[in-house]
């Protein structure tokens, strides 16, 4: 396979193994890899957790009769100490 970086980019791998941090470019790229599905991972998770939590406080009756637009401007109103 082969990629191509941005200039910045490069310039990143080569100062991680200039200064030893990773002994090659080739480890660098794959524990980014590593990090970043790491991260996607963790962000599914907590989606998860969040959409599981909506469900119990539905299967409980917890509604809120509020619309999207009730709570963007209620927010809106909050961000701008207006009422």
């Amino acid at each position: 396979m082969k990629i191509s970086l941005t200039p910045e980019s490069e310039q990143k791998v080569k100062e991680e193994v200039s200064v030893g941090i990773y002994p090659d470019a080739d480890t660098f790229v794959n524990d980014a890899i590593a990090r970043a599905s790491q991260a996607d991972r963790e962000k599914l998770d907590q989606l998860k957790g969040a959409v599981a939590s909506g469900m119990a406080q539905a299967d409980r009756g917890e509604f809120s009769n509020r619309t999207v637009q009730d709570i963007i401007r209620d927010k809106e109103s909050a961000k701008y100490g207006s009422s």
